[in-house]
């Protein structure tokens, strides 16, 4: 199972929310350029990148800083926030990102998903940000009437290889991910499923390899010291 560090950068900095709440933000580093460097001399194997102002205002908000990132690191980095069209998708790419992250318009745009997998293949990842089982859009900040594994099925057949799944009630929480809805996942589909949102000791982390899911992002625990990335 691959651990992806993750990256959150917001005005710049190396920020988390809680919840996915923009009003509840906590910034760890004004330089996330430095902590990729850390990530990496302490063993990961692929960085996770959101641009969080992105995926609030779907603009390319922070394209330096991951620009400056990917050039200082030796290893994959996938980044998501606010890629609602091809055109975006490949800019991101063109900074030598190995994949990006598409959640609100996989939903929202009709087709969209198949345009981008047709081009880019399986440089695509679909981010399933659920909460009690259904998408939620906008940065988190909307439910739609959309069931997560149904979803999935759907993006499955489209062709799309990898989806990350967050559980937004858990993310930030550091309580445990949502073990159940991922087993649900793995049942109904036979994709590469990257577990986020609420994982905060060791114990959750060796649960999900039992799982045999293929990654798993971690975030505050990783920040905060719960755990080191070289035990992991």
């Amino acid at each position: 199972m691959i651990i992806f560090p993750a990256i959150d950068i917001r005005g710049g900095k190396c920020v988390r929310l809680y919840q996915g709440k923009y009003d509840k933000e906590t910034v760890y580093d004004s330089d996330p350029v430095a902590i990729a460097k850390k990530w990496q001399k302490s063993g990961a194997e692929y960085l996770h990148i959101v641009d969080l102002d992105g995926a609030l205002t779907g603009e390319l908000v922070n394209k330096n800083s991951i620009k400056k990132i990917v050039e200082a690191v030796d290893i994959p980095v996938q980044v998501g926030g606010g890629i609602r069209t091809l055109e975006r998708a490949k800019q991101i790419l063109d900074l030598n990102v190995e994949r990006i992250i598409v959640g609100t318009s996989a939903i929202k745009k009709d087709g969209f998903v198949e345009e981008l997998v047709g081009v880019l293949g399986e440089k695509v990842v679909v981010s399933i940000d659920a909460k009690d089982g259904y998408v939620c859009v906008d940065g988190w900040t909307n439910s739609s009437d959309v069931r997560a594994v149904d979803f999935a099925r759907k993006l499955e057949e489209t062709g799309v290889k990898t989806i990350v799944y967050t559980d937004i009630s858990k993310d930030g929480t550091m309580i445990g991910p949502n073990f159940s809805q991922l087993k649900n996942l793995k049942d109904n589909v036979n994709i590469n499923i990257i577990a986020s949102g609420g994982i905060g000791s060791k114990v959750h982390i060796e649960k999900l390899k039992k799982m045999e899911l293929y990654g798993a992002i971690t975030g505050k625990a990783l920040y905060e010291g719960k755990f080191s990335l070289e035990e992991l």
